[in-house]
């Protein structure tokens, strides 16, 4: 098969959330505003808290996309306006669609903030259709034993949490078509994505170094592919770990403020 061309390659940028967050963020950014249809992308730590000192995000509002928390280390608790409450535990993930509009939070859980230890995660914001914008919220967890797994020869493999990757599909239901997946790979071994042309394609790498059609990547490098049609092919001569981000661009305009995310600024006045 064709390999899909590259675009271009995003260093991620690292700064200060709110409630006191150090990320590494690929995008927005002053150069970046965002990847159709994905709004924003953060890797949260990996951070030590020391006993009774980690941090989380107090209630706050989102509408008119979907926030999808996937954690590595740590524990955190997840409440929201829908009824929902779940923990978050290593390898978990949640994926919060806000619709209409949500309040929610998301704090350490009670023992991880009495014991302290690593946290480390990934936040995705993923904008909504116009038409999908004002739907009902709705919530999806996840444990690490319930996503589904593509097992690599030397011991790596594929966490699929949406999508397909190597025809093993995810069990988040996506609004729009979609693909999330956490990739360890081992030194020789070899992943390939079958991204549906026209699609955004990205492999975000946040731990050692690989190869993607040739191109090379280091831990923080997000690499950005064509939109055309093609494999992308993902192989290392060491350990090493990645997100792969693909979407249907929605191809619609984007007016954000804060935690709100729709298509004209009367609509931001309105929420």
């Amino acid at each position: 098969m064709t390999l899909r061309p590259l675009d271009t390659v995003i260093n991620a940028e690292r700064t200060v959330e709110g409630g006191g967050f150090v990320v590494r963020r690929p995008f927005p950014t002053a150069r970046v505003s965002h990847i159709d249809p994905f709004l924003l992308l953060d890797e949260m730590g990996p951070v030590d808290y020391a006993p009774g000192k980690a941090i989380g995000a107090p209630e706050h509002p989102h509408r008119g996309f979907e926030t999808v928390t996937y954690l590595m280390h740590g524990a955190m608790e997840h409440r929201d306006t829908t009824g929902a409450i779940a923990t978050i535990r290593p390898g978990g993930v949640q994926w919060m669609t806000a619709g209409a509009g949500v309040i929610h939070s998301e704090l350490p859980t009670d023992d991880f903030l009495r014991v302290g230890g690593r946290m480390h995660g990934f936040q995705l914001w993923v904008n909504l259709p116009a038409a999908a914008k004002m739907i009902a919220p709705r919530y999806q967890g996840f444990d690490a034993d319930e996503l589904r797994r593509v097992q690599l020869p030397n011991g790596g493999e594929v966490r699929v949490v949406a999508g397909t990757v190597m025809g093993v599909t995810g069990a988040v239901e996506t609004t729009s078509p979609m693909t999330y997946a956490h990739v360890l790979l081992r030194a020789g071994e070899e992943v390939r994505w079958s991204p549906d042309a026209g699609h955004t394609a990205l492999v975000h790498v946040f731990d050692g170094a690989l190869s993607a059609n040739g191109h090379t990547a280091e831990s923080g490098q997000m690499l950005v592919f064509s939109r055309a049609g093609g494999e992308v092919v993902l192989t290392t001569d060491r350990d090493a770990q990645a997100l792969l981000l693909g979407g249907k661009p929605l191809g619609e305009p984007v007016v954000r403020y804060g935690p709100f995310v729709m298509n004209t600024r009367e609509e931001i006045k309105q929420a």
